[in-house]
Order: C-alpha cells, then sequence, then structure tokens
C-alpha cells in the first residue's frame, strides 16, 4: 500500500517539508503512530486506534466533529475508515505535530466555522468517503442522517437540516444514499435558500431533492 515510492525519497519529502514549515520530532510522531496503529496491519490507524486518539484528546468520536476535521487535516483519504502511515507523517508535518499535548492545542482551530466555503466543501465531501464501509459506494441512511446533523450544524439553517433529516427518514424507498445525494444536498442548501424559487423543470437535482421538496409543499398545505 505504500506505492512505488521508496523509502529515502519519502524521508526526502519530509525533509523538505519539515524545512519549509519547521522540524518535527519525526521519531515521536512515529511513537504516537505506532500506539494507535492496528495490531494485525501496523501501517494503518484503523477505529479502533481513532477511538484511542479520541480517548487521549477528551473527543467524542460519535458526536464531536473535530475527531473527522482532525483526520481530513491530516490527510487521511486512501482507504475509508483508516488513516496510513505515510498519510499520519505527512500530516503531523503539515501541521507541526509531535505529541498529543501538540494535538491536543490545535483542537480549538479545528472547529468547522474557521473553514472557508471551498473547504468545508472539500471536508463535507470527505466526510462521506471515509465513512464508507469496505467496498461500498453508498451508506447507510440512518448514518448518513447522523452525519447530516453532526456535520451541517451551524452550516446550514437549522430548519432545512431538520426537515430534510426528518424526509429522509420517513422516505422508505431510500435504504442507502450516495455521494451525488450526499453532496447535491449542501449545494441545493446554498444555492436554493427559498424553495417558492424551486423549479423542478428547470433543475438538474436528484430525484431525492425534488421529492424533499415536494414534500415541503405537501407540509406546508396542512
Amino acid at each position: 500500500m505504500w506505492g512505488s515510492s521508496s523509502s529515502s525519497a519519502k524521508k526526502s519529502r519530509r525533509k523538505s517539508k519539515s524545512s519549509m514549515s519547521g522540524a518535527i520530532d519525526e521519531a515521536a510522531a512515529e511513537a504516537i503512530f505506532a500506539e494507535l496503529a492496528d495490531e494485525e496491519d501496523p501501517t494503518v490507524i484503523e477505529l479502533d486506534g481513532i477511538a484511542t486518539l479520541c480517548e487521549k484528546l477528551d473527543l467524542d468520536p460519535e458526536s464531536d466533529i473535530r475527531i473527522l476535521v482532525l483526520l481530513w487535516k491530516l490527510g487521511s483519504n486512501e482507504k475509508p475508515a483508516q488513516i496510513s502511515k505515510e498519510e499520519f507523517m505527512d500530516g503531523c508535518h503539515n501541521l507541526q505535530l509531535d505529541s498529543i499535548e501538540k494535538f491536543r492545542n490545535l483542537l480549538p482551530a479545528l472547529d468547522t466555522g474557521f473553514l472557508d466555503q471551498d473547504e468545508f466543501k472539500s471536508f463535507y465531501k470527505f466526510c462521506f468517503q471515509f465513512n464508507r464501509q469496505g467496498t461500498h459506494r453508498t451508506l447507510d441512511k440512518d448514518m448518513v442522517v447522523a452525519l447530516w446533523q453532526m456535520v451541517l450544524k451551524d452550516r446550514i439553517p437549522d430548519e432545512r437540516l431538520e426537515t430534510f433529516c426528518e424526509f429522509t427518514e420517513t422516505q422508505k424507498s431510500y435504504t442507502r444514499i450516495t455521494l451525488d445525494q450526499w453532496t447535491s444536498f449542501l449545494d441545493f442548501c446554498h444555492e436554493c435558500e427559498d424553495l417558492s424559487t424551486y423549479d423542478e423543470s428547470m433543475s438538474a437535482w436528484p430525484v431525492l431533492i425534488d421529492e424533499y421538496v415536494e414534500y415541503m409543499e405537501e407540509k406546508q398545505k396542512k
């Protein structure tokens, strides 16, 4: 999983990064990785290791979005639900992390309010990809709703978030959500703040969005 790059080439890249942004204690960062790494595959940190990191940082992995922001900033993207040693070490160089104390000191900067719209869009896509299981390219609907409630809180109007989650939960025809549906919901929230201006015939949104608008129209009639 390390690709074709040689060990010396990777060390050279890290040395270059550290010279640009300030050196870290690489042995200390590697020791943190080793403590968190999977027992069967010590080249990756999987969910158990991420849970251990959360304990060290006093984060609730079920509700604190900062752990997802941290993993995104570290550069986890090779495979879902894990971070490789290469990603972790590169991320430690970029973020100047070589102790748990420095990880803790970074926590205030992991608030999603510090992300601009383009950064948040990238992070939002990462949240879907990271939570995929195995070879599945879709997410279970219940997981998606929980993620929306955690990730989009304070980023879109409360009413839109609540009603869309409510709508999704009640639709028996949707048991899993695609990446297109996931990303389109955020774009829809930015581009269509007023549902009265929504024109289904002129839109290219997924059917899920069309059905949500119809759901809201019926809801408002009652």
